[in-house]
């Protein structure tokens, strides 16, 4: 009887010293996987469910990283300018994430120092300015997208003057006004592109107001803008004049919404973070991919747009995918400046990074 007790204590010890064993295996394991597992942090400048800028790059990056296996970390609503972009950032790296980016355009000035300090994660942002080893630029070649626009409103417009509502002069905005210049210029040279700033990413009543000064004073009968909202496409139809969007293709609009300028920032942000899986991150300055790659595109045309234009728009796109730049042969600024000459190509670094001028054809609203 004793020599049994004992037996099925010792069965007992041997038991529970086996279910230690699994259990540390279990933890150890599930602490490991923890480890490792990928994060990918992203900030933004507004609310991951706004109908525009940041609502379209989180259902990008959300996208990109479920296919991809990775975790997504985001901190939402971080306004430029106010402070908030660098504790949120430090957030991120003690969460874990190897990978950061920063989603609006004024973030990398902001936080150059900070970025600095953390020398294994990979950065990204969306502004050319500012590079370290480990932040690289990123964005669109929106331009493409935004070229073929201006040859709609070129090509709709009945009073020559078309309005654009701009948040600030950047190297990106510059760009995209002139390049939208271009195309309108194309079909149209005598037409005159109206820039009105409003000095910030969002603003439904500066916007609003900006767009209705222009349709009411300077007489536009096409609207387009650089915002994070479509709050001046609203001010368009409520005018019953056309508009061509930006970052979204809104619905339930009139025929008067022509189209939108549009990127698939899955694609991009799914071939950004492959490139990092892969052990490539931060491998180059500037991650810059356009129409070729099929990042940047114009949304279905409304009813409005004629088969005339689309086939000047098929046109355009076919010489652009042949390999001609938009920026390229003779271009004037707006004072009269040889900007580039009959054989030349402005360079992508000049287009990125010192793009502080703007083509003949635009003018500035002045209140």
């Amino acid at each position: 009887m004793v020599r049994n007790k004992w037996k099925k204590r010792l069965l007992l010890g041997m038991a529970a010293l086996v279910a230690v064993a699994i259990l540390v295996l279990i933890v150890g394991f599930g602490n490991r996987k923890e480890k490792d597992r990928i994060r990918v942090g992203f900030i933004i400048s507004g609310s991951i469910r706004e109908n525009g800028w940041n609502g379209m790059h989180y259902q990008g990056i959300k996208a990109a990283c479920d296919k991809l296996g990775v975790e997504l970390l985001i901190k939402e609503n971080v306004a430029e300018g106010t402070g908030q972009c660098e504790p949120a950032l430090r957030q991120l790296a003690e969460e874990g994430a190897q990978m950061i980016f920063l989603s609006s355009y004024g973030y990398s000035e902001e936080v150059l120092q900070v970025v600095e300090a953390y020398p294994e994660i990979v950065f990204c942002v969306n502004s050319s300015e500012y590079h370290t080893d480990n932040m690289t630029s990123y964005f669109a070649r929106m331009y493409q997208a935004r070229y073929l626009a201006g040859i709609i409103a070129g090509m709709r417009t009945e009073s020559g003057r078309i309005g654009y509502v701009a948040a600030m002069s950047n190297n990106e905005v510059n760009r995209g006004i002139s390049a939208f210049t271009l195309g309108v210029k194309r079909v149209n040279p005598d037409a005159k592109v109206i820039v009105a700033w409003t000095g910030t990413w969002d603003d439904k009543e500066k916007e609003q107001d900006m767009a209705d000064r222009l349709i009411r004073e300077k007489k536009v009968d096409v609207l387009t803008c650089h915002q994070n909202q479509a709050h001046v496409i609203e001010t368009a139809e409520a005018a019953g004049i056309d508009s061509i969007g930006y970052h979204m293709a809104s619905e339930g609009l009139s025929e008067h919404y022509l189209t939108a300028v549009v990127c698939n920032w899955e694609l991009v942000y799914r071939q950004m973070i492959r490139e990092f899986l892969q052990g490539k991150g931060n491998s180059q300055d500037n991650y810059w991919i356009g129409l070729k790659q099929g990042a940047v595109a114009l949304s279905d045309y409304s009813g409005a747009v004629s088969k005339e234009i689309k086939n000047e728009v098929k046109q355009a796109k076919e010489e652009i995918l042949s390999g001609k730049d938009i920026f390229s042969g003779e271009i004037y600024d707006r004072d009269g400046t040889l900007r580039c000459g009959e054989n030349e190509t402005i360079s992508d670094e000049m287009l990125l990074e010192q793009f502080d001028w703007y083509v003949e054809g635009v003018e500035f609203y002045e209140e």
